[in-house]
């Protein structure tokens, strides 16, 4: 029984985890021309 649950609670903790991590879809990286003119103005 002790066994169920700590598995029970390690699979709660490791969806949490990836669940939680941030921005959902493909990875980008910015550009830069639409943050440098952002700060000229």
């Amino acid at each position: 029984m002790k066994r169920l649950l700590t598995a029970l609670i390690a699979l709660v903790a490791v969806t949490s985890l990836l669940a939680g991590c941030g921005q959902k879809g493909p990875l980008y990286l910015p550009d830069d021309s639409s943050s440098a003119s952002a700060q000229d103005e």
